[in-house]
This record gives structure tokens, C-alpha cells and sequence, in this order.
């Protein structure tokens, strides 16, 4: 176990500080992708059973009125599936520019490197060049990772939509 934290110490401290921000972010981001995969296979549900038992106890499910409060009941159930969607998508487009960022600050480091030896010496820059492409990696990863959930999250929303309006049909 002391191992394995003190491999993850030297890795963030080879990328540099923007790895400790871009692991933050991608822990919150996952943090709330697992929010909603719990969510939507647990509370979501019962709000679905409910809400189709009261429009089913509903004597009325013709008329104007009607179609209103099944609009309502659909919007609130779409409101509580993509409460924190735009969230993790954001978090998603993120990653990548903070890894950009982890990059032009690790090239900054280079050519500092560069100005103060006054040559290009492969092993003074060693430190700023991985200070350059391990953010741009892990950026990357943390963004591909939450582009996949975040598209499936996104796809289970809109059919759990359409299901729960066939689940509310109107009476003609």
C-alpha cells in the first residue's frame, strides 16, 4: 500500500502541479458520474413508479388540464435526470485544456531551463519536458474516460424520457 501512494507522489510530482487540479477535477467529474449511474438505477425509479401510479389514479387524462399536468410530471422527472449533466460535461471539456495548460507551463519551464544553461542540454530539460506531456496525457484520459460515460448518461436520460412519456399516455 505505501507503495502504490508513494508511485502515485512521484508520478504528480513529475507532471507537476496542473496533475494535482486535472486529478482533482477528474475525481469530482467521476464523483458525479457515479451520482448519477446510483441515481438513475435507484431513486429515479421509485419517482418514475410514483409518478405513473398518480397519473394512472387520475380520473381525468383527456382533457387540456390533463396533457398540463403530464407535462409537468415529465418535466420534473427530466429536470431531476439532468440535474448535473451539463456539469460532468463541462468537466469533461476541461481535462483536455488543463492538460493543455500542463503543458504550456512545462514548456515555460524548458526554456527557462534553456535561458539560464545557455544551450540544449537534453538532461536539464528532461524535468520540464515531462512537466509538458504527462498533463497533456492525463487530460486526455480524463477526457476520453468522461466522454464515454457522459455520452451513455446522456443516451439513458433521453430513452428513461421516452419511456416515461409512453408510460403517460393520454386517454382519447
Amino acid at each position: 500500500m505505501f507503495e502504490f501512494v508513494e508511485t502515485i507522489r512521484e508520478f504528480l510530482d513529475t507532471g507537476g502541479q496542473v496533475l494535482v487540479v486535472i486529478g482533482a477535477l477528474i475525481l469530482v467529474m467521476w464523483l458525479l458520474i457515479l451520482e448519477r449511474v446510483m441515481f438513475i438505477f435507484g431513486q429515479h425509479r421509485l419517482a418514475v413508479a410514483h409518478t405513473v401510479s398518480r397519473w394512472h389514479a387520475r380520473s381525468d387524462q383527456a382533457s387540456w388540464h390533463a396533457e398540463q399536468i403530464r407535462q409537468a410530471m415529465i418535466s420534473r422527472i427530466s429536470l431531476s435526470l439532468d440535474s448535473t449533466l451539463p456539469i460532468i460535461q463541462a468537466l469533461v471539456a476541461l481535462c483536455p485544456l488543463l492538460g493543455l495548460m500542463g503543458t504550456v507551463t512545462g514548456m515555460i519551464e524548458v526554456f527557462d531551463v534553456m535561458a539560464i544553461s545557455g544551450s540544449g542540454n537534453a538532461r536539464s530539460m528532461a524535468s520540464g519536458v515531462s512537466k509538458a506531456t504527462i498533463p497533456t496525457m492525463a487530460g486526455m484520459v480524463g477526457a476520453l474516460s468522461g466522454v464515454f460515460a457522459a455520452t451513455w448518461l446522456t443516451r439513458k436520460s433521453k430513452r428513461e424520457k421516452a419511456k416515461l412519456e409512453q408510460q403517460l399516455e393520454l386517454a382519447h
